[in-house]
Protein backbone atom coordinates (compact mmCIF):
# COMPACT_ATOMS: atom_id res chain seq x y z
CA UNK A 1 0.00 0.00 0.00
CA UNK A 2 1.52 3.31 -1.11
CA UNK A 3 1.15 6.18 1.37
CA UNK A 4 1.04 9.79 0.19
CA UNK A 5 1.11 12.67 2.66
CA UNK A 6 0.04 15.83 0.84
CA UNK A 7 0.85 19.16 2.52
CA UNK A 8 0.16 17.62 5.91
CA UNK A 9 -0.01 20.18 8.73
CA UNK A 10 -1.00 19.86 12.37
CA UNK A 11 -1.41 22.72 14.82
CA UNK A 12 -2.29 22.43 18.51
CA UNK A 13 -3.50 25.14 20.90
CA UNK A 14 -0.64 26.63 22.87
CA UNK A 15 -0.67 25.26 26.43
CA UNK A 16 0.78 28.54 27.64
CA UNK A 17 -2.38 30.61 27.93
CA UNK A 18 -0.40 33.81 28.45
CA UNK A 19 1.12 33.46 24.99
CA UNK A 20 -1.97 31.96 23.36
CA UNK A 21 -2.21 31.10 19.68
CA UNK A 22 -1.20 27.77 18.20
CA UNK A 23 1.87 25.54 18.07
CA UNK A 24 2.74 23.94 14.73
CA UNK A 25 3.79 20.34 15.31
CA UNK A 26 3.93 19.34 11.62
CA UNK A 27 4.38 21.96 8.90
CA UNK A 28 3.35 21.34 5.27
CA UNK A 29 4.80 17.83 5.24
CA UNK A 30 4.97 16.21 1.79
CA UNK A 31 6.23 12.69 1.22
CA UNK A 32 5.42 9.53 -0.75
CA UNK A 33 6.12 6.16 0.88
CA UNK A 34 6.36 3.40 -1.76
CA UNK A 35 4.33 0.22 -1.53
CA UNK A 36 6.02 -2.60 0.36
CA UNK A 37 8.89 -0.59 1.84
CA UNK A 38 10.09 -0.14 5.41
CA UNK A 39 10.61 3.59 5.90
CA UNK A 40 12.27 5.13 8.95
CA UNK A 41 10.77 8.41 10.16
CA UNK A 42 13.71 9.94 11.97
CA UNK A 43 14.45 13.04 13.96
CA UNK A 44 15.14 14.45 17.43
CA UNK A 45 12.59 14.16 20.22
CA UNK A 46 9.70 16.58 19.77
CA UNK A 47 10.18 17.04 16.02
CA UNK A 48 6.68 15.80 15.10
CA UNK A 49 7.39 12.17 14.17
CA UNK A 50 4.66 10.62 16.32
CA UNK A 51 2.19 13.30 15.23
CA UNK A 52 2.79 12.32 11.59
CA UNK A 53 2.23 8.67 12.53
CA UNK A 54 -0.98 9.52 14.40
CA UNK A 55 -2.31 11.37 11.35
CA UNK A 56 -1.51 8.40 9.13
CA UNK A 57 -3.46 6.03 11.38
CA UNK A 58 -6.29 8.49 12.07
CA UNK A 59 -5.73 9.18 15.77
CA UNK A 60 -5.10 12.83 14.87
CA UNK A 61 -6.95 14.83 12.21
CA UNK A 62 -4.77 17.15 10.09
CA UNK A 63 -5.28 20.88 10.38
CA UNK A 64 -4.44 21.04 6.68
CA UNK A 65 -3.50 18.54 4.00
CA UNK A 66 -4.60 15.04 3.02
CA UNK A 67 -3.58 11.43 3.63
CA UNK A 68 -3.83 8.92 0.77
CA UNK A 69 -3.52 5.12 0.85
CA UNK A 70 -2.89 4.24 -2.75
CA UNK A 71 -5.35 6.41 -4.68
CA UNK A 72 -7.88 6.53 -1.82
CA UNK A 73 -8.20 9.65 0.32
CA UNK A 74 -8.46 8.31 3.89
CA UNK A 75 -8.14 11.66 5.69
CA UNK A 76 -11.71 11.53 7.01
CA UNK A 77 -11.84 7.78 7.70
CA UNK A 78 -11.82 6.57 11.30
CA UNK A 79 -8.77 4.54 12.44
CA UNK A 80 -10.67 1.23 12.44
CA UNK A 81 -11.60 1.71 8.78
CA UNK A 82 -8.10 2.44 7.48
CA UNK A 83 -6.67 -1.08 7.57
CA UNK A 84 -3.75 0.00 9.73
CA UNK A 85 -1.82 -1.94 12.35
CA UNK A 86 -0.27 0.17 15.12
CA UNK A 87 2.45 -0.77 17.60
CA UNK A 88 2.92 1.73 20.43
CA UNK A 89 6.05 2.53 22.41
CA UNK A 90 4.43 1.18 25.60
CA UNK A 91 3.21 -2.02 23.82
CA UNK A 92 -0.31 -1.37 25.31
CA UNK A 93 -0.96 -5.05 26.08
CA UNK A 94 -3.90 -6.03 28.28
CA UNK A 95 -2.27 -7.34 31.49
CA UNK A 96 -5.18 -9.64 32.42
CA UNK A 97 -5.17 -11.38 29.02
CA UNK A 98 -2.92 -14.17 27.78
CA UNK A 99 -0.78 -13.81 24.67
CA UNK A 100 -3.47 -15.64 22.68
CA UNK A 101 -6.20 -13.34 23.95
CA UNK A 102 -4.16 -10.19 23.32
CA UNK A 103 -3.46 -11.17 19.72
CA UNK A 104 -7.05 -12.28 19.13
CA UNK A 105 -8.64 -9.12 20.54
CA UNK A 106 -8.72 -7.07 17.26
CA UNK A 107 -10.48 -9.97 15.50
CA UNK A 108 -13.22 -10.19 18.12
CA UNK A 109 -14.43 -6.70 17.25
CA UNK A 110 -15.28 -7.57 13.67
CA UNK A 111 -18.93 -7.41 12.72
CA UNK A 112 -21.22 -8.40 9.87
CA UNK A 113 -19.58 -10.02 6.86
CA UNK A 114 -16.12 -9.56 8.43
CA UNK A 115 -17.02 -11.56 11.52
CA UNK A 116 -14.89 -14.69 11.98
CA UNK A 117 -15.61 -18.04 13.57
CA UNK A 118 -13.57 -19.18 16.59
CA UNK A 119 -11.67 -21.60 14.37
CA UNK A 120 -10.82 -18.88 11.84
CA UNK A 121 -9.66 -16.55 14.60
CA UNK A 122 -7.46 -19.24 16.14
CA UNK A 123 -5.88 -19.95 12.75
CA UNK A 124 -5.04 -16.28 12.20
CA UNK A 125 -3.76 -15.88 15.77
CA UNK A 126 -1.38 -18.83 15.42
CA UNK A 127 -0.21 -17.61 12.02
CA UNK A 128 0.70 -14.21 13.49
CA UNK A 129 2.32 -15.77 16.56
CA UNK A 130 4.50 -18.07 14.45
CA UNK A 131 5.57 -15.15 12.27
CA UNK A 132 7.02 -13.36 15.32
CA UNK A 133 8.18 -16.63 16.91
CA UNK A 134 6.10 -16.58 20.11
CA UNK A 135 3.81 -19.54 19.35
CA UNK A 136 5.27 -21.39 22.39
CA UNK A 137 4.13 -18.62 24.76
CA UNK A 138 0.43 -18.46 23.98
CA UNK A 139 -0.84 -19.05 27.52
CA UNK A 140 1.46 -16.60 29.28
CA UNK A 141 0.40 -13.18 30.47
CA UNK A 142 2.46 -10.01 29.80
CA UNK A 143 3.89 -9.90 33.33
CA UNK A 144 5.43 -13.34 32.76
CA UNK A 145 7.34 -12.22 29.65
CA UNK A 146 10.47 -10.23 28.84
CA UNK A 147 10.31 -6.83 27.17
CA UNK A 148 11.35 -8.31 23.84
CA UNK A 149 8.62 -10.97 24.04
CA UNK A 150 6.01 -8.36 24.90
CA UNK A 151 7.11 -6.34 21.90
CA UNK A 152 6.57 -9.37 19.67
CA UNK A 153 3.07 -9.83 21.07
CA UNK A 154 2.29 -6.21 20.22
CA UNK A 155 3.57 -6.71 16.66
CA UNK A 156 1.58 -9.95 16.28
CA UNK A 157 -1.58 -8.17 17.46
CA UNK A 158 -1.03 -5.48 14.82
CA UNK A 159 -0.36 -8.06 12.09
CA UNK A 160 -3.26 -10.39 12.85
CA UNK A 161 -5.66 -8.05 11.02
CA UNK A 162 -3.46 -8.34 7.92
CA UNK A 163 -3.20 -4.56 7.62
CA UNK A 164 -2.20 -2.74 4.47
CA UNK A 165 0.01 -0.44 6.57
CA UNK A 166 2.04 -1.17 9.72
CA UNK A 167 3.02 1.74 11.98
CA UNK A 168 5.67 1.39 14.70
CA UNK A 169 6.06 4.25 17.19
CA UNK A 170 9.45 4.07 18.97
CA UNK A 171 8.98 0.29 19.35
CA UNK A 172 12.43 -0.46 20.76
CA UNK A 173 12.96 2.39 23.22
CA UNK A 174 12.07 0.29 26.29
CA UNK A 175 14.56 -2.50 25.50
CA UNK A 176 18.20 -2.84 26.53
CA UNK A 177 20.93 -2.35 23.93
CA UNK A 178 21.45 -6.01 22.97
CA UNK A 179 17.73 -6.73 22.79
CA UNK A 180 17.18 -3.62 20.66
CA UNK A 181 19.66 -4.98 18.13
CA UNK A 182 17.99 -8.40 17.97
CA UNK A 183 14.46 -6.98 17.83
CA UNK A 184 15.16 -4.51 15.06
CA UNK A 185 16.52 -7.37 12.97
CA UNK A 186 13.29 -9.26 13.68
CA UNK A 187 11.23 -6.26 12.55
CA UNK A 188 13.17 -6.20 9.28
CA UNK A 189 12.62 -9.95 8.81
CA UNK A 190 8.89 -9.71 9.53
CA UNK A 191 8.45 -6.77 7.17
CA UNK A 192 10.35 -8.55 4.41
CA UNK A 193 8.28 -11.72 4.80
CA UNK A 194 4.92 -9.92 4.87
CA UNK A 195 5.67 -7.16 2.35
CA UNK A 196 3.54 -4.74 4.38
CA UNK A 197 4.30 -1.05 3.93
CA UNK A 198 5.83 -0.10 7.28
CA UNK A 199 6.63 3.25 8.89
CA UNK A 200 9.11 2.99 11.76
CA UNK A 201 9.39 6.04 14.03
CA UNK A 202 12.61 6.49 16.01
CA UNK A 203 15.03 9.15 17.24
CA UNK A 204 17.88 6.60 17.02
CA UNK A 205 19.66 7.15 13.70
CA UNK A 206 21.52 3.83 13.91
CA UNK A 207 18.22 1.93 14.17
CA UNK A 208 16.71 3.77 11.23
CA UNK A 209 19.75 3.42 8.99
CA UNK A 210 20.26 -0.28 9.72
CA UNK A 211 16.83 -1.60 8.70
CA UNK A 212 15.11 1.05 6.53
CA UNK A 213 14.76 1.06 2.76
CA UNK A 214 14.47 4.84 2.94
CA UNK A 215 14.65 7.36 5.77
CA UNK A 216 12.73 10.59 6.21
CA UNK A 217 14.62 13.07 8.36
CA UNK A 218 12.64 15.83 10.02
CA UNK A 219 13.18 18.66 12.48
CA UNK A 220 10.63 20.97 14.12
CA UNK A 221 7.82 19.56 12.02
CA UNK A 222 9.60 20.12 8.69
CA UNK A 223 10.92 17.47 6.31
CA UNK A 224 14.62 18.04 5.65
CA UNK A 225 15.71 15.09 3.52
CA UNK A 226 14.39 11.81 2.13
CA UNK A 227 16.52 9.06 0.64
CA UNK A 228 18.27 5.75 1.06
CA UNK A 229 20.16 5.73 4.39
CA UNK A 230 23.65 5.60 2.89
CA UNK A 231 22.82 8.25 0.28
CA UNK A 232 21.59 10.66 2.97
CA UNK A 233 24.71 9.99 5.06
CA UNK A 234 27.04 10.55 2.11
CA UNK A 235 25.15 13.51 0.67
CA UNK A 236 23.49 15.60 3.44
CA UNK A 237 21.60 18.68 2.25
CA UNK A 238 22.41 20.77 5.32
CA UNK A 239 24.34 20.86 8.57
CA UNK A 240 21.46 19.46 10.65
CA UNK A 241 21.26 16.30 8.53
CA UNK A 242 25.04 15.87 8.57
CA UNK A 243 25.19 16.21 12.36
CA UNK A 244 22.23 13.94 13.05
CA UNK A 245 23.51 10.95 11.09
CA UNK A 246 26.64 9.07 12.02
CA UNK A 247 28.36 7.54 15.07
CA UNK A 248 30.71 9.08 16.10
CA UNK A 249 29.09 12.33 14.95
CA UNK A 250 30.58 14.49 12.23
CA UNK A 251 33.26 16.93 13.44
CA UNK A 252 32.28 20.55 12.78
CA UNK A 253 34.83 23.39 12.54
CA UNK A 254 34.71 27.05 11.69
CA UNK A 255 36.53 27.59 8.42
CA UNK A 256 37.05 29.94 5.52
CA UNK A 257 37.28 29.51 1.76
CA UNK A 258 39.75 31.76 -0.06
CA UNK A 259 40.59 31.36 -3.75
CA UNK A 260 39.09 27.84 -3.80
CA UNK A 261 41.24 26.77 -0.86
CA UNK A 262 39.85 25.72 2.52
CA UNK A 263 41.41 27.04 5.72
CA UNK A 264 40.72 25.82 9.24
CA UNK A 265 42.44 28.29 11.51
CA UNK A 266 45.78 29.05 9.85
CA UNK A 267 46.03 25.65 8.17
CA UNK A 268 45.33 25.36 4.47
CA UNK A 269 43.75 21.90 4.56
CA UNK A 270 42.07 21.18 1.22
CA UNK A 271 41.49 22.40 -2.33
CA UNK A 272 37.77 23.10 -2.84
CA UNK A 273 37.35 23.90 -6.57
CA UNK A 274 34.10 25.68 -7.31
CA UNK A 275 33.45 26.89 -3.75
CA UNK A 276 33.04 30.66 -3.37
CA UNK A 277 34.98 32.76 -0.89
CA UNK A 278 33.51 33.22 2.58
CA UNK A 279 33.03 31.82 6.05
CA UNK A 280 31.86 28.22 6.25
CA UNK A 281 31.21 25.40 8.64
CA UNK A 282 33.46 22.45 7.82
CA UNK A 283 32.07 19.00 8.57
CA UNK A 284 34.66 16.20 8.67
CA UNK A 285 33.34 12.67 9.06
CA UNK A 286 35.31 10.53 11.58
CA UNK A 287 36.49 8.42 8.64
CA UNK A 288 37.11 11.52 6.47
CA UNK A 289 40.77 12.04 7.41
CA UNK A 290 43.87 9.88 7.17
CA UNK A 291 46.79 10.01 9.61
CA UNK A 292 49.86 11.30 7.79
CA UNK A 293 53.07 12.68 9.34
CA UNK A 294 53.28 15.64 6.94
CA UNK A 295 49.51 16.17 6.60
CA UNK A 296 48.24 19.77 6.42
CA UNK A 297 45.70 19.49 9.26
CA UNK A 298 47.15 19.46 12.80
CA UNK A 299 45.35 18.65 16.07
CA UNK A 300 46.31 18.50 19.75
CA UNK A 301 45.97 14.95 21.12
CA UNK A 302 43.77 14.33 24.15
CA UNK A 303 43.76 10.54 24.19
CA UNK A 304 43.29 7.45 22.03
CA UNK A 305 40.38 5.00 22.22
CA UNK A 306 41.14 1.47 20.98
CA UNK A 307 38.07 -0.35 19.65
CA UNK A 308 39.60 -3.50 18.20
CA UNK A 309 39.58 -3.09 14.44
CA UNK A 310 39.57 0.73 14.66
CA UNK A 311 41.19 3.35 16.84
CA UNK A 312 39.64 6.74 17.58
CA UNK A 313 41.94 9.70 17.93
CA UNK A 314 40.32 12.10 20.41
CA UNK A 315 41.80 15.57 20.07
CA UNK A 316 41.14 19.31 20.17
CA UNK A 317 41.39 22.29 17.83
CA UNK A 318 40.69 26.02 18.45
CA UNK A 319 38.20 26.14 15.56
CA UNK A 320 36.24 23.06 16.62
CA UNK A 321 32.54 23.57 17.43
CA UNK A 322 32.22 21.17 20.35
CA UNK A 323 34.20 19.37 23.03
CA UNK A 324 36.40 16.78 21.27
CA UNK A 325 37.37 15.99 17.71
CA UNK A 326 37.00 12.27 16.92
CA UNK A 327 38.75 10.75 13.92
CA UNK A 328 38.94 7.06 13.10
CA UNK A 329 42.21 5.45 12.02
CA UNK A 330 43.19 1.78 11.50
CA UNK A 331 44.35 0.20 14.77
CA UNK A 332 47.72 -0.72 13.29
CA UNK A 333 48.48 3.03 13.08
CA UNK A 334 47.85 3.83 16.72
CA UNK A 335 51.57 3.70 17.57
CA UNK A 336 52.10 6.50 15.02
CA UNK A 337 49.85 8.95 16.87
CA UNK A 338 51.92 11.82 18.31
CA UNK A 339 50.97 14.61 20.71
CA UNK A 340 50.17 16.76 17.66
CA UNK A 341 48.84 14.28 15.09
CA UNK A 342 48.54 15.50 11.51
CA UNK A 343 45.97 14.42 8.94
CA UNK A 344 45.24 14.68 5.26
CA UNK A 345 41.55 15.22 4.47
CA UNK A 346 39.50 13.11 2.04
CA UNK A 347 37.17 15.23 -0.14
CA UNK A 348 34.33 12.66 0.06
CA UNK A 349 34.39 12.87 3.85
CA UNK A 350 34.53 16.67 4.09
CA UNK A 351 31.37 18.75 3.69
CA UNK A 352 31.08 22.53 3.58
CA UNK A 353 28.06 24.45 4.83
CA UNK A 354 27.15 28.10 4.48
CA UNK A 355 27.92 29.86 7.79
CA UNK A 356 24.56 31.70 7.75
CA UNK A 357 22.02 29.34 6.15
CA UNK A 358 23.83 26.08 7.08
CA UNK A 359 22.93 24.74 3.63
CA UNK A 360 25.42 22.47 1.89
CA UNK A 361 28.07 24.00 -0.40
CA UNK A 362 29.17 21.59 -3.10
CA UNK A 363 32.65 21.64 -4.56
CA UNK A 364 34.84 19.60 -6.89
CA UNK A 365 34.07 16.20 -8.40
CA UNK A 366 34.64 14.26 -5.17
CA UNK A 367 32.03 16.14 -3.16
CA UNK A 368 29.08 16.38 -5.50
Amino acid sequence: MKIVLDNLTKRFPNRNRKIGGEVTAVDHFNVEIPDGELVGLLGPSGCGKSTVLNMICGLEKPTEGRVFFGEEDVTDLSPENRGVGMVFQSYALYPHMTVRENIRFPLENRKGKDRLSKEEMEEKVMEAAKLVQIDQLMDRKPAEMSGGQQQRVAIARALVKRPGVLLLDEPLSNLDARLRLATREEIRRIQTETGITTVFVTHDQEEAMSISDHIILMKEGVRHQVGKPQDVYDDPVNLFVAQFLGTPAINVFQGEVKNEELFIGKDRVLDVPGAGDGDVFVGIRPEGAALQADGPFALKLDHVEVLGRDTIVVASHPSFQGENVRLIIPSEQREEVSDTPRFVLKPRGVHLFDAKTQERIRYGKGNR
